[in-house]
């Protein structure tokens, strides 16, 4: 499968590389968790937070996710690792769904990698982008 381009804010780009940078210190040390969101990074389109499309899954947006196999919708915030809650839907960056959607737009299909094997995701909504309603942060 070719992977569709992604995209991230330079804010969350900068915000990711010191949360990797700490992480390696941390309880995620020797993750490969790490290394999938090193590489994620390197390899985005980093646009201005007001100039990334509506679109997109940056952090702290919402989006709605179809497993392609099952047809089941998942609806999940991506967070950083303290604010990370299951019951509430949120996702942490550092989870391997969480690196997985970072960056993917509205349309898109992106495989994630679970102990039963790769799953198909399709992105099918966005329904919060904070870059959306003018926060820049």
């Amino acid at each position: 499968m070719v992977e569709p381009q992604i995209y991230i804010t330079t804010s969350d780009r900068d915000k990711l590389r010191e949360l990797i940078t700490n992480a390696k210190y941390g309880e995620y040390r020797g993750s490969p968790y790490l290394q999938r969101l090193s590489e994620e990074l390197d390899r985005a389109v980093v646009l201005p937070p007001e100039k990334i499309p509506g679109d997109v899954i940056t952090l702290r947006s919402t989006a709605v996710l179809v497993d392609q196999e099952s047809q089941e919708e998942m609806t999940y915030t991506l967070v950083f690792p303290e604010e990370a809650d299951i019951l509430e839907d949120k996702i942490s960056v550092l989870a391997p769904i969480g690196t997985a959607m970072l960056g993917y737009r509205v349309g898109d299909t992106f495989e994630w990698e679970t102990p039963d094997g790769k799953r198909r995701i399709f992105v099918k909504a966005v329904l919060f982008q904070p870059e959306a309603s003018g926060d820049y942060q």
